[in-house]
C-alpha cells in the first residue's frame, strides 16, 4: 500500500523543465539587455543635467555679483571661491554634483565691452571643467567638458 502510494506521488509531481527554465532565463536575459543601457543612459543624462544646472547657478551668482559689487558693468574675470563664496553670493563647500568632487577654484570670464560671458571653469580636486557652448548656460544648458587649460588656483 505504501508503495502504491509513492508510486503515484512520484506520477503525480508537479515540476518545471530544463527547456522552460532556460526559455525564462533567456527572456530575463533579454529584458535585462534592453534595460540596462537604457538606465544607464538615463543616469549618465542626469548627472550632466545637474552638472548643467550647477554651471548656470555659478553663472547667475556672477550676474548678480556683478550687479550689486561692480554696478553693472562685467569685470574681465570673476572669481568663484573670492568673489562669490567669499562675497556671500555661494555657499561655501562648493561640489561638483555628478562627481561629489569639492570645487577647489573657478573663473567666469566676461567680454568687458559686451558683458557676454565666455567661459567658465570650475576646478576640482581631480580634474578641471568648462562647460560647452558656453551661451548655453544662460538657459540651464550645456554639457561639462574636461578644460584645456591648466586654470588650477585663485591666487
Amino acid at each position: 500500500m505504501i508503495l502504491k502510494m509513492m508510486n503515484r506521488l512520484k506520477k503525480e509531481e508537479k515540476g518545471f523543465t530544463l527547456i522552460e527554465l532556460l526559455a525564462v532565463i533567456v527572456i530575463l536575459a533579454v529584458i535585462a539587455a534592453i534595460a540596462v543601457p537604457y538606465i544607464l543612459g538615463v543616469i549618465t543624462k542626469s548627472k550632466d543635467d545637474a552638472d548643467a544646472a550647477f554651471f548656470h547657478q555659478v553663472y547667475e551668482a556672477s550676474r548678480l555679483y556683478i550687479t550689486s559689487e561692480k554696478a553693472g558693468s562685467a569685470p574681465a574675470t570673476v572669481k568663484v571661491l573670492t568673489d562669490l563664496v567669499g562675497g556671500k553670493y555661494l555657499e561655501a563647500g562648493l561640489v561638483m554634483p555628478s562627481t561629489k568632487d569639492a570645487i577647489t577654484a573657478g573663473k567666469l570670464e566676461y567680454n568687458t565691452s559686451t558683458g557676454a560671458i565666455i567661459n567658465i571653469v570650475l576646478t576640482t580636486s581631480v580634474d578641471t571643467y568648462t562647460i560647452t557652448p558656453v551661451n548655453d548656460v544662460v538657459v540651464g544648458k550645456g554639457k561639462k567638458t574636461a578644460a584645456a587649460t591648466d586654470y588650477l588656483s585663485e591666487s
